[in-house]
């Protein structure tokens, strides 16, 4: 499906429980000098005008990321926002970094960044906004399928992302069955899955079934709830984890509380559970 556009979502919590996700991730990687790959399957354009007609017809940013916009922040939290602060050059909340524009900023020379877009106009935004990081190389091609043509990349060690839009049901079994053949040509990658959550609850299928299939590995998840379950839309956000850091629960249970109550949302709640312990 290529109707989804970002550029209505960019910045809302769902974003910002993503992207503070990928912040601990990369944290983690950059802690040693070894080299890493960063690999995604559904890239977008990589960095968003907050101030586009997009943006401003949902508002959904200032309901995200716009609620911890100046204020003194945990380290992590304020190495996201130094970022935005990068791209917006300026002290104001005016551009908005997606995932890869994220991680090429916290990425080293040494490391690699492959993202995949199918989406003609995304991809073409994306080499633009790109193309000034020498180690990111941008390929308009299925996600799914760009990614396993990689797997295992080099450098061997890494992470990849998957954040499909899952406008069609199918989409929750196609991502289980990928993460199954990923993990199977990159046993040691750390895979972080996003998914919505949605009163159909079509996720907990999605996250039993990758479950069954995986091998004796960590598996973290991680919710980030803003509202009571509605008939229409999201309330709350998902984050998979496979194979994540050690001690990567410690590092969300200190971080997300405390973000999700600046967001000042309906009915917060942050729940955080192991699906499966590494042996």
């Amino acid at each position: 499906m290529l109707s989804y556009q970002h550029g209505f979502h960019a910045g809302n919590f769902a974003d910002v429980h993503k992207h503070l996700t990928l912040q601990l991730l990369l944290n983690a990687l950059n802690k040693k000098a070894k080299p890493w790959s960063y690999l995604e399957t559904h890239s977008g354009r990589g960095l968003y005008d907050l101030s586009s007609e997009q943006a401003q017809k949902t508002g959904e940013f200032r309901d995200g990321v716009a609620k911890l916009w100046g204020q003194k922040q945990p380290e992590a939290v304020q190495q996201y926002l130094s970022a935005i602060a990068e791209v917006s050059q300026s002290d104001q909340l005016l551009h908005y970094p997606g995932s890869p524009t994220l991680t090429a900023l916290n990425a080293r020379e040494v490391d690699q960044i492959h993202l995949m877009e199918l989406h003609p106009q995304e991809v073409k935004e994306l080499k633009r906004n790109m193309r000034l990081f020498a180690n990111v190389g941008v390929h308009h091609r299925d996600g799914y399928e760009g990614v396993l043509s990689l797997l295992p990349p080099k450098p061997n060690r890494g992470l990849l992302l998957i954040d499909p839009a899952y406008e069609v049901k199918e989409e929750y079994q196609q991502v289980a069955s990928f993460v199954g053949e990923a993990m199977k040509r990159w046993p040691n990658g750390q895979i972080a899955v996003w998914y919505p959550l949605l009163a159909a609850n079509r996720h907990e299928n999605m996250l039993k079934a990758m479950v069954r299939q995986l091998p004796d590995v960590g598996v973290l998840d991680s919710q980030f709830v803003v509202a009571e379950p509605r008939e229409r839309g999201m309330f709350g956000s998902g984050m998979l984890l496979i194979n994540p850091p050690w001690q990567f629960d410690q590092q969300l249970e200190e971080l997300l509380p405390g973000v999700l109550a600046q967001l000042n949302a309906e009915a917060p709640e942050m729940t955080l559970r192991w699906l499966k312990q590494a042996p």
